[in-house]
């Protein structure tokens, strides 16, 4: 499952630089999720790194695109395969 950023961002400008796959970039109005992008960190860290920078908890699970562990793990691979 890709991650969301809610309504709740107050554009602290956390998140953008932990995000290991570059998914995270500041929208209209709020920072923005790339679903195509995210992994939820897998292939990098243990549990995603915008979730625990966030000062005020506005990222959550995107129902709208649910992946599985090895669906992320193979997102990736293929984004850093060299």
């Amino acid at each position: 499952m890709s991650l969301l950023i809610t309504d709740k961002c107050i554009n602290c400008d956390m998140c953008d630089p932990e995000c290991p796959n570059q998914a995270i970039s500041l929208g209209e109005e709020i920072y923005e999720i790339d679903p195509s992008r995210c992994t939820e960190c897998v292939g990098h860290y243990e549990k995603p790194t915008c979730i625990s920078v966030c000062p005020i908890d506005c990222i959550i699970w995107d129902s709208a695109h649910v992946e599985t562990e090895a669906q992320l793990l193979e997102k990736f691979v293929r984004m850093h395969r060299q």
